[in-house]
């Protein structure tokens, strides 16, 4: 497979997504407020308002679940479309068992996606709980910890018994460390953290989903230059989706993507970087999604440790609204560092 044989196929796989997505948006946006699965009310009824509430209950009535429209058109088009890639003049190459590699691929979407649709569906028809400050909606965080540790280990499983993986490549000096069977440990943090780190970020409007998109695009370069037909392809497929979608995502959003879509997309994207052998590169690519959950880590630290909050709301996102910035420019400068961020990873990638 030659990038200029593969990139006429994934323009028009980026395309073709970018166009269904945006018919199906919003019927599906109409369908999910005939269906009541929308941002409930936060806040307690009385007392004293916690300040996350102050900031985010303005959003109450906003349809969540956008997410899974285009995990729905994703899984959809790539295996309706996958099977003619050959018949495409595109030669289908991977470094990878080409059945695994796809499984992998569509388990970390789907189950990570049916995990966060069920934490979705609680919050939406399930009374709250009491909670450490204010009221606790949908699922408890010690379950679904549980749950994606589950997942993320048995997708481990298959990246190193099936697939082979079992190194992790440092730059600059050019060498590849072997991790062993110590691999399916490793790459199942990676894979829970970047989870949750999505989670966290995806707390603005268009913040995570933007975000997201920049880093899909400088992956869909890495998996191009490596050679992996069905990981562009699907790259290819999810960033027309996500585009059209981000359209009604961004300020003032008119549909969230709820956990269904954050806890698959951070995932996928934790595998991609795991595929593409590039942790290094993720890190740097996904930055500002280790920084997010990093400053939730430090508020975490402060009042267990300090018995007072380091930051004034976690995670930093959140921080930026009590210190006066308007929503709109704390996620269009988050991009902008994305993107710097970015083609650092992407220089990384090919030193």
């Amino acid at each position: 497979m030659k990038l200029p044989n593969t990139l006429p196929l994934a323009l028009g796989l980026i395309l073709f997504s970018f166009i269904i997505t945006s018919i199906l948006v919003i019927p599906y946006i109409d369908l999910l407020y005939k269906l009541h699965l929308t941002r409930k009310r936060e806040a307690p009824k009385n007392g004293k308002i916690p300040i996350f509430d102050k900031y985010h209950d303005i959003k109450a009535g906003t349809p969540v679940g956008g997410g899974i429209l285009v995990i729905a058109i994703v899984v959809a088009l790539f295996y309706l479309l996958f099977p003619f890639a050959s018949h495409m003049g595109v030669y289908i190459q991977s470094s990878f068992n080409l059945n695994w590699e796809v499984f992998t691929i569509f388990f970390t979407f789907i189950s990570f996606g049916f995990l966060g649709l069920s934490d979705d569906l609680i919050k939406m028809y399930f009374k709250p709980k009491p909670g450490v400050i204010g009221l606790w909606f949908g699922m408890s965080r010690k379950i679904k910890f549980i749950l994606q540790w589950v997942l993320a280990l048995i997708i481990s499983f298959v990246l190193y018994n099936k697939l082979g993986i079992h190194f992790v490549h440092i730059p600059f000096v050019n060498t590849n460390l072997n991790l062993g069977v110590f691999y399916i440990i490793f790459s199942s943090f990676v894979i829970v953290s970047f989870t949750n780190a999505f989670n966290i970020t995806d707390g603005l409007d268009g913040l995570a989903t933007g975000l997201f998109l920049i880093c899909l695009v400088a992956f869909g370069v890495i998996s191009s230059t490596g050679l992996d037909t069905p990981l562009s392809l699907f790259i290819s497929l999810l960033l027309g989706s996500l585009l059209s979608f981000l359209y009604f995502n961004t300020w003032p959003a008119r549909v969230f993507l709820g956990d269904a879509g954050a806890l698959s997309f951070g995932a996928t994207l934790a595998v991609i970087g795991l595929l593409t052998g590039g942790i290094v590169a993720l890190t740097i690519v996904g930055g500002i999604f280790i920084i997010e959950i990093a400053s939730s880590l430090v508020q975490i630290f402060g009042w267990k440790y300090l018995k007072r909050p380091i930051l004034p709301l976690a995670p930093l996102h959140n921080s930026f609204l009590v210190w006066g910035w308007e929503e709109p420019k704390i996620v269009m400068r988050s991009w902008l560092l994305g993107i710097i961020l970015a083609i650092f990873g992407l220089w990384l990638s090919v030193i």
